[in-house]
């Protein structure tokens, strides 16, 4: 008799089986990969959040001092329309537009001051 597994003659695949082009890949990350995507994640919010952070400041700062600069009302834009410069000059506009920069001070030191890192 003779063994099967000897023989010269090289194994087929059954008819009925898929052809590897068709197969569908499963690719499963190693636990390793997932780490260094976290600390990519946990790096991009923390940078996201210091931009933030100096965006409304940086903000909250030019629209308290702005108003009251003689730029706010002697320029270009204006210059055409005489009626809006009458209320953009008008104290109240102003302090209510500086009122609008403490606010945006406020809201972007709350953010740094509650930040928290999810573990």
């Amino acid at each position: 008799m003779t063994d099967p597994s000897s023989s010269s003659a090289p194994h087929k695949a059954p008819e009925s089986a898929t052809p590897p082009s068709e197969t569908p890949t499963v690719v499963m990350e190693a636990p390793e990969s997932k780490a260094p995507r976290r600390a990519l994640q946990l790096w991009i919010h923390r940078v996201s959040v210091f931009l933030f952070v100096l965006i409304s400041a940086v903000t909250g700062v030019l629209l308290i001092i702005l108003p009251w600069t003689p730029e706010w009302t002697d320029n270009y834009l204006l210059l055409s329309f005489p009626a809006l410069r009458n209320i953009v000059s008008n104290g109240f506009f102003r302090g209510m537009v500086s009122g609008l920069g403490l606010l945006d001070i406020w809201i972007g030191f709350w953010e740094a001051l509650h930040y928290h890192e999810h573990p």
